[in-house]
């Protein structure tokens, strides 16, 4: 087990010739193995003498065991990609813990031995390719559960202002709220700004949303490839390879002496993009052809 720096405190990276890692995989899915197979190839430079254990939870399982097989490996470091995983590392000690595969900063700092990779793009970055792939949409609508998103709300209105967009936010505080919510804005905004939100943006809540964007010609932006291969005109999405790779060196900083605590959490630094070009020409809309070029998949 790592030992602590003192009450409160996170702990100090222990010093060993040979670190050694255990990952957890909240799931075996592709993404989860391409960020793996990026942080191992990293981690070749980061720390080759590394010696790494894996672990991937099963569906349903009681974390409780996994918990005592982590700290029976008496780890250097460990490496916590999900959710499920980041929840199992916390109860773990005060092993350092880089984290992958959440949602937002907050997913990351369970406490101060924690530093990692989350998925959500800063609103600026969104924002960047909104004006690059549907320039002149200066309105900017977006539906949100306060209790979720009011500070990312807070910061994306301020992010708009700077970049000369307008931002319509409407607040929902239920999935029947949403109907009318969108109702509100047929007639207001240019564009429909998908922000991840579990009450909002469901399978279940798809169909209504999908559809208003058709029916008003109001391009939807997406989440992630799924929703672009539903219908809407385009997402950012991740290369989880390389966030892998950002995982592994943040890990050679904390085997070079860092303290977590000092490495802020960090987004993806790579940015792909997505392209439904039906739904783009049923709602009428020209994408250039630099843009399309420079696409990741288009969707036709």
């Amino acid at each position: 087990m790592a030992i602590g720096s003192g009450p409160g405190q996170a702990p100090a990276p222990r010093p060993a010739a040979t670190p050694r890692v255990t990952v957890l995989l909240s799931q075996n899915a592709e993404p989860y193995r391409a960020a793996l197979s990026g942080f191992q190839e990293q981690l070749k430079t980061s720390a080759p003498t590394a010696e790494v254990t894996v672990h991937v939870m099963a569906p349903g399982k009681d974390g409780a065991a996994l918990v005592n097989t982590v700290r029976g490996e008496d780890a250097t470091l460990v490496l916590a990609l999900g959710s499920a995983a980041v929840e199992v590392a916390r109860q773990v000690g005060e092993v350092p813990v880089v984290a992958g595969m959440v949602m937002r900063s907050t997913d990351v700092l369970r406490g101060p031995q924690f530093t990692g990779v989350f998925l959500e793009f800063p609103s600026e970055v969104e924002f960047r390719y909104l004006e690059r792939i549907l320039p002149g949409q200066r309105r900017v609508a977006v539906l949100y559960n306060a209790a979720q998103n009011q500070q990312s709300i807070d910061g994306a209105g301020r992010a708009a202002r700077a970049a000369g967009l307008e931002l319509l936010a409407r607040k929902v505080s239920a999935p029947s709220d949403i109907p009318a919510m969108l109702q509100s804005l047929a007639n207001n905004a240019d564009v429909l700004w998908g922000l991840a939100d579990t009450l909002v943006l469901t399978p279940e809540t798809a169909r209504p949303i999908l559809l208003f964007s058709l029916q008003n010609r109001i391009p939807f932006v997406g989440l992630s490839a799924p929703w672009v291969k539903a219908g809407a005109v385009y997402a950012l999405e991740r290369d989880y390879g390389d966030i892998g790779r950002q995982c592994a060196e943040l890990a050679g900083e904390v085997f070079g002496g860092q303290l977590p605590a000092a490495l802020p959490p960090v987004p993806p630094r790579k940015v792909l993009y997505l392209i439904n070009r039906r739904t783009a020409d049923q709602l009428k809309l020209s994408i250039s052809r630099e843009v399309l070029r420079g696409a990741k998949e288009i969707i036709e």
